[in-house]
């Protein structure tokens, strides 16, 4: 696969990268191990557990409490940027862990909208398609319409 790095509590390695976007890890840890207490600025770190069984916690900002969530083979948990977090083995594990930059849900910018084309086959009447391009251009001013009325 990729990079392998040894830690104390097992080790990891790098399945792929996407400089800035994704870091793909797997990672072995055996009973016991237990990794640093940690937050990341900007990424999101996901756990999906393979086999075996990890305990992720995770330190509330807002309160004076801690989170402790189970995961067995199938299960997945989510830490957000600025979290603190932790993870403990109970059980010898197989793991990915999935870091990602949150991308803006709505980052598309249309000029135009999409639609079906009527395009007339030979003999086909032209009026037909006058009427259907004067229907898009009516669908396409609603469209622009209801998204300025969203903003």
């Amino acid at each position: 696969m990729g990079l392998k790095q040894g830690k104390v509590w097992g080790k990891t390695e790098l399945v792929h990268l996407v400089p800035g976007v994704l870091e793909f890890h797997r990672i072995e840890a055996k009973k016991g191990g237990v990794c640093s207490k940690h937050a990341h600025q900007s990424k999101t770190n996901m756990f999906f557990v393979e086999s075996g069984k990890l305990l992720i916690r995770e330190w509330q900002q807002r309160y004076d409490l801690v989170d402790e969530t189970i995961l067995e083979a199938g299960d997945v948990c989510q830490v957000p940027p600025g979290v603190m977090h932790q993870f403990v083995v109970l059980e010898d594990c197989v793991a990915f862990e999935i870091y990602y930059a949150e991308l803006l849900a709505d980052d598309i910018v249309r000029e135009s909208v999409g639609y079906q084309a009527n395009i007339p086959m030979d003999g086909a009447d032209q009026d037909d398609q006058v009427k259907t391009d004067y229907q898009t251009e009516v669908r396409r001013d609603k469209y622009n319409e209801i998204k300025d009325l969203m903003r």
